[in-house]
């Protein structure tokens, strides 16, 4: 009796590569309008629709809207780029963190979008906590003097960098707008800078 054989997986890899695509496809299709339309205004079926899809499509994958916009937001703010602001009580972190942060909000518009849907969104508000606490506060810790203090000197940072972004990308404030990049570094920086270094007042 010939010896049966497992079945073999497809080497082409195609059904993983249509979950992948489907997958991108949705979070294409929501992070455009999460960022048009805010969170409360999107919806699954316009995402779907958007994405090419059945709507229960985007229930399989992500249960509900608010998984989905977890998804969605998710943001590596590539602080492992940073080498030269770990190395302690560096004097130009400030300028490193303000600088970094305007180049991602010019790269990436999900930054932006879950900016504006936060300022009003319950979730969106929790997602960007998160991404703060988990990824930023990590990085003030090891520049600050005293780690304890990293959650609230992360929070001082965080009110300049994030009102800077509101004013430029989500209000676009002309005078906000207008300003070239160098600038908002030099008015931002020595803030940041104290905020991350100086002696706790």
């Amino acid at each position: 009796m010939s010896e049966k054989l497992a079945p073999q997986a497809d080497p082409s890899g195609t059904a993983p590569r249509r979950s992948d695509a489907t997958r991108a496809a949705i979070l294409d299709a929501a992070r455009e309008r999460f960022a048009a339309e805010g969170y409360e205004r999107a919806t699954i079926r316009a995402i779907a629709r958007d994405a090419g899809i059945d709507p229960s499509m985007v229930m399989r994958y992500y249960g509900n809207k608010e998984g989905l916009f977890a998804a969605a937001s998710e943001i590596d703010l590539r602080f492992d780029d940073l080498d030269g602001i770990r190395v302690g009580a560096d004097r130009h972190a400030g300028a490193v963190l303000v600088s970094h942060f305007l180049d991602r909000w010019e790269q990436d518009e999900v930054l932006t979008a879950l900016l504006r849907v936060g300022v009003t969104n319950e979730a969106a508000a929790r997602r960007m906590q998160e991404i703060f606490k988990e990824q930023l506060g990590p990085l003030v810790a090891a520049v600050c003097p005293d780690p304890a203090e990293a959650p609230r000197r992360a929070a001082l940072a965080a009110s300049q960098i994030l009102g800077m972004a509101l004013a430029r990308y989500v209000l676009r404030f002309p005078p906000a707008v207008e300003m070239s990049q160098r600038e908002v570094i030099a008015w931002l920086a020595p803030t940041v800078q104290r905020y991350l270094t100086a002696p706790e007042a």
